[in-house]
């Protein structure tokens, strides 16, 4: 059995649409596949049968078309095509012409890439931002989705990390640095170091995006690690740590009004920020260390935020935000709920609350403060051919529940909320240096009650002789150079301080309480297993580091990362057994080396 086709100069084309014509194309190639097949099983046959004149021969139509090819040459202007006998089959062994031109062979298989073309279409990670996205998030957002729900799309990110974790003092901490807690000189862990491998900075998101019409985009973003830790958590066998959540928001943007809003938890707007004030744009340090390092200003918490650009280069943003307060007192024994030492003139000190523990969904065995409000901050900022700029204002509430009179511990007296105010006033910028080689970031915080939005946690209040809240007076600031010498090498320095001022009242006794007071006896700090009231007044680091790409490719991308930071804490001056004044210090290089792997990266 012989079968001709017969596909006619389409001379008439250029008067049609472009529409009809690739149309026409995907036909032509469909029609030659199944003429070549049916060619290949005439041979293996050996018959020279042919059908009848007028005879019918089924085709199978493109995918999605309901209409034959005749017909739609017909609509071209082509009428009564020819039986496929009509030709010999030495006309199917040219090319098939479209408007005289040849058109290519159809082929099932895309043609093989060849190296250079395949290496031209990998995604390098970029290392030239000021807050490479790649390496501080998972730049979800510059990749190809994974597959698409109508018109919803699923993007994947994330990396796996191996961090080797070095400590000259011990803290038994996993990869996110308690940065205050480096221990006196007394303390036995001042005199062992430790090693920390761990693979819970490994990281996963998830990017579902919508448009529901032009110029609006809705979207859901979830991104978690490893670094929770449950109850059977453990290093001795399996370390079996747990998924925790480290960002989850809805957002929805509305370009044309420039409006963008998020609910959710994300970075908090204190953050620094690269550029705009959307999310996923943090100026965020490159440092492996889940903690940052001291002196950079961040929380991560639910929030509803709501930002306005104005032609894309000044932003305002307002957000309302999750609080919380942490506490500083000299009397390390008290608990929640028990009673400060009474202030001189006075018998006795009041009964006062100020946290309680966590039920409902929350940790049993964390304390959450009695929140009177929600932190809001309010930002503006600038995009400029010369960096950008940010300055922001954030008011924070404190509230304790005192309990006057009465018996012993309070009982029969009465109950009073005290509420105190605070909050500051801070900035940041990332400042392109040396035709952006190289970039100039810094970011500052002054204000009272500011303490929980530093690595180091120093604490945001103490108490007033009254047991209402007395919010402390603190500074939070750091300033680093980010530069790529290479298109795969990064190098970073940070420099960052965190202090606190003393607040204190003088008690009955004619002892000072509240947070770094003057005699407070600090001869423990020096002395092995001695008691040691030392209170952090200040906090100054030194950073350094770089990442380096080992394989960049179709694979993705794996990278090697090293890091130094010093730490250096001072205690407020105390005094001695001999009255003397005293000032404890203490110091901790950590070093991380960092193997990863960006499997999506590519």
């Amino acid at each position: 059995m012989a079968i001709a086709c017969t596909i006619y100069p389409l001379h008439r084309a250029q008067a049609d649409s472009s529409a009809e014509i690739a149309q026409l194309r995907s036909m032509v190639f469909q029609l030659q596949a199944q003429v070549k097949e049916l060619q290949k099983n005439q041979k293996s046959s050996h018959t020279n049968t042919h059908h009848p004149s007028g005879a019918t021969q089924a085709h199978t139509m493109p995918s999605g078309t309901n209409r034959s090819p005749y017909r739609t040459t017909a609509h071209l202007g082509q009428t009564n095509p020819p039986p496929l006998s009509s030709q010999p089959d030495d006309a199917l062994a040219g090319p098939i012409r479209i408007n005289n031109q040849p058109v290519a062979p159809f082929s099932a298989d895309p043609a093989p890439l060849t190296e250079a073309q395949g290496q031209s279409t990998v995604k390098s990670i970029n290392l030239s931002s000021s807050s490479p996205t790649a390496l501080t998030q998972t730049e979800v957002d510059s990749l190809p989705p994974i597959f698409k729900i109508g018109s919803v799309s699923v993007k994947l990110g994330g990396f796996v990390d191996m961090s080797n974790i070095y400590r000259d003092k011990n803290l038994t901490a996993g990869p996110a640095t308690p940065w205050g807690s480096f221990p006196y000189s007394g303390n036995p862990n001042a005199h062992a170091s430790e090693y920390r491998p761990t693979a819970q900075l490994s990281r996963f998101s998830l990017l579902i995006e919508g448009k529901p019409a032009k110029g609006v985009t809705v979207e859901a973003y979830v991104e978690s690690d490893f670094g929770g830790s449950g109850s059977n958590s453990n290093a001795v066998q399996t370390n079996s740590y747990v998924p925790r959540m480290r960002q989850a928001y809805l957002a929805a943007d509305d370009r044309d009004l420039g409006l963008h809003f998020l609910a959710g938890q994300a970075w908090s707007l204190t953050t620094g920020y690269t550029n705009t004030l959307l999310r996923r744009h943090e100026q965020l340090p490159p440092v492996v260390d889940s903690n940052l390092i001291p002196g950079v200003i961040f929380t991560r918490v639910p929030q509803v935020r709501f930002i306005k650009d104005f032609h894309r280069k000044w932003w305002l943003g307002l957000s309302v935000e999750t609080p919380q307060a942490t506490l500083g007192f000299d009397d390390s024994t008290l608990d929640s709920g028990g009673n400060i030492p009474p202030a001189m003139g006075q018998t006795s000190g009041p009964h006062v609350i100020y946290n309680s523990t966590g039920t409902g969904m929350l940790d049993p065995e964390a304390h959450y403060s009695l929140d009177a409000a929600p932190d809001i901050v309010l930002k503006g900022a600038v995009d400029t051919s010369a960096g950008h700029y940010e300055l922001y204002g954030l008011a924070r509430w404190f509230r304790t529940i005192v309990v006057n009179g009465g018996g012993s511990g309070g009982v029969g007296g009465q109950a009073h909320s005290r509420v105190a105010f605070g909050g500051g006033v801070g900035g940041s910028m990332a400042v392109p240096l040396l035709a952006g080689k190289m970039q100039l970031v810094g970011d500052v915080l002054a204000g009272k009650g500011v303490g929980r939005y530093g690595p180091s946690q120093l604490p945001d209040m103490t108490f007033r002789s009254s047991g209402a809240p007395a919010p402390l007076r603190e500074i939070i600031g750091s300033l680093g150079l980010i530069g790529h010498p290479t298109d795969n090498l990064l190098l970073y320095t940070y420099g960052g301080v965190e202090a606190a001022h003393r607040s204190i009242y003088e008690g009955a006794d004619g002892n000072y309480y509240g947070y770094g007071s003057p005699n407070a006896n600090l001869s423990g700090c020096s002395i092995m297993l001695g008691t040691c009231n030392a209170q952090t007044q200040s906090l100054a680091s030194y950073t350094m580091g770089g990442w380096w790409h080992l394989l960049d490719g179709r694979y993705g991308s794996v990278m090697t990362g090293l890091q130094y930071t010093y730490v250096r804490k001072f205690a407020f001056r105390g005094v001695d057994n001999a009255g003397n004044a005293s000032r404890p210090t203490a110091n901790g290089n950590t070093v991380f080396v960092t193997f990863r792997y960006y499997p999506f990266q590519n």
